[in-house]
């Protein structure tokens, strides 16, 4: 097997691990609909909506969305200006996405990643609930998310990179 061809073996196998992952944790959503079903069936039906139900929709909406970038990053869906990129030649396209990998996307989610470390340190070290009293505890496992999601999206991107520079180097 070409040694190029192994390279892209190497990038689709990362692609569709975490692909696999986004689906599994996309399960969030349907969860997600049936706490809101809960949810409003609890304070229109009932007169008894539950401050924790509402906090978990929160939780489990910013899950998806964070760990859901690293899934359209995979799937190469996320958003970009293809008014100029589609007229592009390929080596072009390569470029574009090289360039902005590394000097836009990698130094901002570097940022991200380290400063929520700290973030996610201070909540688990004062072991942080909500200020609801009734509301969730262990407010540092939603926080865990940024570092996580953001990591993952990393590889995602790193994976990206890669793949670029591959088809570069190919000239496809």
């Amino acid at each position: 097997m070409n040694q190029n061809v192994k390279a892209l073996v190497v990038a689709d196998h990362i692609d569709n691990w975490v692909l696999t992952l986004g689906k599994w944790i996309s399960t969030c959503y349907a969860i997600l609909i049936v706490t809101i079903i809960l949810q409003v069936v609890l304070r229109k039906g009932f007169h008894a909506g539950m401050i924790s139900l509402e906090e978990l929709q929160w939780y489990l909406y910013g899950t998806g969305v964070m760990f859901g970038m690293s899934y359209a990053q995979a799937k190469d869906s996320h958003v970009r200006v293809d008014l100029f990129y589609n007229n592009f030649g390929a080596r072009t396209r390569h470029l574009i996405e090289i360039t902005g990998i590394l000097i836009l996307l990698l130094p901002f989610l570097s940022l991200i990643f380290y400063h929520s470390l700290d973030f996610v340190y201070d909540s688990f070290r004062t072991m942080e609930s909500s200020a609801a009293p009734a509301g969730l505890p262990y407010r540092w496992i939603i926080k865990a998310v940024i570092p996580l999601s953001i990591g993952l999206l990393v590889l995602a991107v790193l994976n990206r990179f890669y793949r670029e520079l591959i088809l570069l180097i190919r000239g496809e």
